[in-house]
C-alpha cells in the first residue's frame, strides 16, 4: 500500500483519536531519546539558555508532543476539504491587519515560520485572496501526490521554487497580490546571510528581504497556534517592522529573524525544533556534530 493510501485512510479518522495516536508516539520518541527529540534538545538549549534544566526539559517533551501533533493534523487537515480547517479556526486576532495592507493594493507577503498548524492558514488565506505559493515537489511520489491534491483544493497559484517563480511572485506583488513565504529555513550559501537567531549567528534566508526591498510591500506576520484542549486553533496577524523593508540587506534580515523569534515565543513548545537550524553557523559552526 502507497504511501498517498495510507494518509487517505489516515484522514478518514477523527481529529481527536489520530491526536491520541500522536501523543503516544511522542511519548516513545521522548523516551527512546530519538533523533527528534535529540535535535529538539539541542535547539531548545541553544534558544533558551535563561532557562533552568528543569524547564528546558518541561519544553522539549512538549515540543516533541507539538511536533507529533502538528505532523498528523497536516495529514487529517490536507485529506479534508477546506471547510473542515476554517472549523478548526476558534479566535483570529488582527484580522484588520490582513484586510488593510490588501485594500493598499501595495503587494502582501505573509511570513510563516514553521510553527503551530501553519497548513490550515490556506484555508483562511484563500477567503480573502488567491495568493501565490512556491511548491518543491517532495520526493516521495506518493507525499507529492496527496500534497498537490491538497494545494490544488484552495484557490492558490502555484509556482516552482526557483529563478521562475520568484520572478512570478515580484510581479504578483507589483500588482498588489499576496505571497506567502516560510523564511526560517536554512538556505544554501549563496542565497543567505549570517544573522541573529535564538542566540545563534546562522546563516538566514534573504528572499523576503530581497522582494520586501524592492517592491516596499506590506510584509505581516501569520500564525496559526493550537489552543490547549487540542480542538481548535487561534489565528494571529501582526504589522511586522517596516526595518524588513530596508534597502540594507543585512539590517531587513536581522529584522526579520527578531520578528520571527516574537512570533514564536508565543508558543514556543509548538516551533518545529526538530529541524537542524543551526547547522551553519558563523565560522563553519555545526551545532548538531554530523
Amino acid at each position: 500500500m502507497t504511501i498517498y493510501f495510507i494518509f487517505k485512510i489516515i484522514a478518514l479518522f477523527p481529529l481527536r483519536f489520530l491526536q491520541k495516536i500522536a501523543i503516544v508516539v511522542a511519548f516513545a520518541l521522548y523516551t527512546l531519546n530519538s533523533s527528534i527529540k535529540r535535535i529538539t534538545t539541542i535547539n531548545i538549549q541553544l534558544a533558551y539558555p535563561e532557562l533552568n534544566q528543569e524547564a528546558q526539559q518541561k519544553l522539549i517533551k512538549k515540543s516533541v508532543q507539538s511536533q507529533c501533533l502538528t505532523y498528523i493534523e497536516f495529514i487529517k487537515c490536507w485529506g479534508m476539504p477546506p471547510e473542515y480547517s476554517l472549523s478548526l479556526l476558534k479566535n483570529i486576532h488582527g484580522e484588520s491587519i490582513l484586510k488593510d495592507a490588501l485594500a493598499n493594493k501595495k503587494g502582501v507577503i505573509v511570513v510563516v515560520p514553521h510553527f503551530g498548524c501553519w497548513e490550515l492558514l490556506n484555508a483562511w488565506l484563500n477567503l480573502y485572496t488567491q495568493p501565490m505559493i512556491m511548491y518543491k515537489p517532495d520526493k516521495m511520489k506518493g507525499i507529492n501526490r496527496y500534497l498537490l491534491e491538497a494545494r490544488q483544493k484552495f484557490n492558490a497559484t502555484l509556482v516552482p521554487a526557483d529563478e521562475t517563480g520568484i520572478r512570478a511572485i515580484f510581479k504578483h506583488l507589483k500588482q498588489g497580490g499576496l505571497t506567502v513565504i516560510l523564511p526560517d529555513h536554512l538556505p544554501k550559501a549563496s542565497g543567505g546571510l549570517y544573522s541573529p537567531f535564538f542566540h545563534q549567528n546562522t546563516l538566514s534566508a534573504t528572499l523576503v528581504s530581497k522582494l520586501a526591498s524592492k517592491t516596499q510591500c506590506n510584509v505581516i506576520g501569520l500564525s496559526c497556534i493550537r489552543n490547549a484542549d487540542l480542538s481548535s486553533f487561534d489565528v494571529h496577524c501582526t504589522m511586522l517592522s517596516d526595518d524588513i523593508l530596508s534597502k540594507d540587506l543585512q539590517h531587513s534580515v536581522n529584522a526579520l529573524n527578531l520578528a520571527m523569534q516574537e512570533m514564536i515565543n508565543k508558543a514556543p513548545e509548538q516551533y518545529i525544533w526538530s529541524y537542524k537550524r543551526f547547522r551553519n553557523c558563523y565560522g563553519d559552526i555545526n551545532v548538531y556534530h554530523d
